[in-house]
């Protein structure tokens, strides 16, 4: 199923990206910088090997995992956390879980329709964000 999220999407919608920032305690220096990027996502899978690369012009984020298998992750630029992680399928959804320092962390992918739907959350805070496929790259 994860085949269909391969590719590159850019954003195209960001809603309450602030206070999931603010959640997460982004300095408002990197709040103001982050609110004005165009992110893009690279989905793609190697062997049982999945990488979600989410690029910019001002810093980069790669997190590879295999479904079902928790692993550590550190979140090295941007909230600089340590945690376990653990991302699986519920439905047609991929769904991830992440303990540690903040409570009632993750995200969820999904496609609907012709975009890449991408739900943060942490300590209440909710951020949705859409994607376009970009078929140029």
């Amino acid at each position: 199923m994860l085949a269909s999220f391969c590719g590159t999407w850019d954003i195209i919608s960001n809603v309450n990206f602030e206070g999931y920032m603010i959640a997460l305690d982004i300095t408002p220096s990197l709040r103001k910088i982050a609110l004005k990027l165009k992110l893009r996502k690279v989905i793609d899978k190697q062997g049982d090997q999945y990488i979600i690369k989410t690029c910019s012009t001002f810093r980069n984020y790669t997190v590879s995992f295999t479904l079902g298998q928790e692993f550590q992750e550190f979140t090295e630029g941007l909230d600089n956390r340590h945690m376990k992680t653990l991302v699986t399928w519920e439905g047609n959804k991929l769904v991830c879980e992440q303990s540690g320092e903040k409570k009632n962390r993750g995200w969820t992918h999904w496609i609907e329709e012709d975009k890449l739907h991408l739900e943060m959350y942490c300590e209440g805070e909710i951020c949705k964000q859409i994607f376009k496929r970009n078929f140029n790259e």
